[in-house]
């Protein structure tokens, strides 16, 4: 197995792994809000970052969470993210680690939100990004609309970083590449 295969399937095993671990434990030990009970909140630093149970039907940001055939067409995302992931790691040269592990979080991200919409119909979201300092909560609620950043989980972040990573290392790689030809096509320096 080549180092880039073996780069991938560690991150992504990890990841799935990670991913499905934290939501059987919030799912199992944290009670949910409901529309009479807020639910139980766990505060991992006061005013800034919680732990809840929420059950997102939807997607990121909760869309979709109303449409019908929601389901099929997350499905239907999920197979297309993956096979656009198996393509570009095909592609790969040997060597190209930090593309390899971005890949294996993007699949990571998709598959673990997959298993839960296969599982249940909805994902288990936890992670919750609040502000409440009274300064900066009031102005993220007048220009934002809200102090809070929506709710999320391992496999949310994974696919963010995952594509994060994919961005930066494919730029990077595009500019040498560009620089690269542009130095071979100069004439030589005249003495």
């Amino acid at each position: 197995m080549s180092r880039n295969a073996k780069s991938f399937w560690i991150v992504f095993v990890i990841s799935v792994f990670l991913d499905q671990v934290s939501k059987f434990l919030v799912y199992t030990r944290v009670a949910p809000a409901t529309r009479t009970s807020p639910g139980d909140v766990i505060p991992v630093i006061p005013g800034f970052f919680d732990i809840i149970h929420a059950q997102n039907p939807g997607a990121a940001f909760s869309i979709l969470r109303d449409f019908e055939y929601r389901y099929v067409v997350f499905l239907g995302f999920t197979c297309v993210a993956v096979w656009v992931v198996w393509s570009q790691f095909k592609q790969l040269q040997l060597g190209e680690r930090a593309m390899s592990i971005a890949l294996g979080m993007i699949a990571s991200g998709a598959v673990g939100n997959a298993i839960d919409r296969v599982h249940k119909r909805t994902v288990t979201d936890f992670a919750r990004i609040h502000i409440e300092q009274p300064g900066m909560k009031q102005w993220l609620i007048e220009n934002l609309g809200t102090n809070e950043y929506p709710t999320w989980n391992i496999a949310d972040a994974a696919l963010l970083i995952g594509v994060l990573v994919f961005l930066i290392v494919g730029t990077r790689a595009e500019a040498e590449a560009k620089a690269a030809a542009k130095a071979a096509s100069a004439p030589p320096p005249t003495a």
